[in-house]
């Protein structure tokens, strides 16, 4: 009798156990979809090529929860992006705006592009300079030199 007591308690808990996951995930569906797509338009700190959300980093788990924490007290996307710029910055969004602050940020890669296909092209001008032209000793040693005979120099 013993037994089935024991057995029947222990079954009443793992049940209730089972059921507050359940719940708890239920009411959270919201707040999870809302955290990960405000963490898709952030980036790791750490990492600096990934999104929030795809980073373990530490640093990416704690704003994680921040956000989370954020949104769970009522703020809305904007003011979490808000706080977390004033704190890290417009580098902490994956799309910056383009202001002047940011302008190296947003055009940097087409001016980089530029001055290396420039320099690509000023360095080719610079080697297609026409051949020197021979003087006629010069044009005579090369002949020799082609027929396999070598006169003697005449210079000193």
């Amino acid at each position: 009798m013993h037994k089935r007591l024991a057995a029947l308690v222990m079954a009443g808990v793992a049940a209730f156990a089972l059921q507050m996951p359940a719940y708890a995930a239920a009411a959270d569906v919201d707040l999870d979809t809302r955290v990960h797509a405000l963490s898709e338009q952030l980036r790791c700190l750490v990492c600096q090529n990934q999104t929030l959300a795809d980073s373990n980093a530490d640093l990416a788990v704690d704003l994680r929860r921040q956000i989370r924490e954020q949104l769970r007290a009522g703020a809305t996307e904007a003011a979490v992006k808000d706080y977390l710029v004033q704190r890290y910055g417009d580098f902490v969004l994956y799309r910056p705006p383009v202001k002047p602050l940011t302008y190296l940020l947003w055009f940097g890669p087409a001016l980089l592009l530029m001055a290396v296909v420039f320099g690509i092209v000023s360095s080719r001008k610079q080697q297609k300079a026409p051949p020197a032209e021979m003087d006629a000793d010069a044009q005579a040693r090369l002949a020799a030199l082609l027929a396999g005979s070598l006169p003697e120099d005449p210079r000193p």
